[in-house]
């Protein structure tokens, strides 16, 4: 009989929200995140997004069949690692491009859902 693993759905957030002092920053957390690419390395598998001025490194060692554009716009399913310098890093299990998507818009429905669920 195969084990059951307790994967946690990814919260979305915003990458303005990841800063130390948030409470969704913090070691394991399962999160979603937007942004658009600046940087891709084939050799270590990283990736960087930005969305409003700050970035976040993207661990894509696990995903398959991805191609990764410079410039167009990505969303990420993963855990969050906290480094011991509070740099932190998200090993994503999931990955996708979603161009065309309008972030403006998608942070304002993010707003509402958040207003809803409280």
């Amino acid at each position: 009989m195969a084990s059951s693993v307790n994967i946690k759905p990814g919260i979305p957030v915003v990458l303005q929200e990841l800063e130390p002092s948030s409470p969704l920053f913090k070691q394991g957390a399962s999160l979603r995140v937007t942004g658009k690419l600046q940087a891709y390395s084939v050799e270590t598998a990283i990736a960087v997004v930005t969305d409003g001025g700050v970035s976040l490194k993207i661990d894509t060692q696990h995903l398959r069949d991805t191609s990764f554009r410079i410039g167009s716009i990505y969303q990420f399913i993963g855990e969050l690692l906290i480094q011991p310098d509070n740099d932190a890093i998200l090993q994503a299990r999931v990955g996708r491009n979603v161009d065309g998507i309008d972030l403006n818009l998608y942070h304002q429905s993010l707003q509402l859902r958040r207003q809803f669920e409280n």
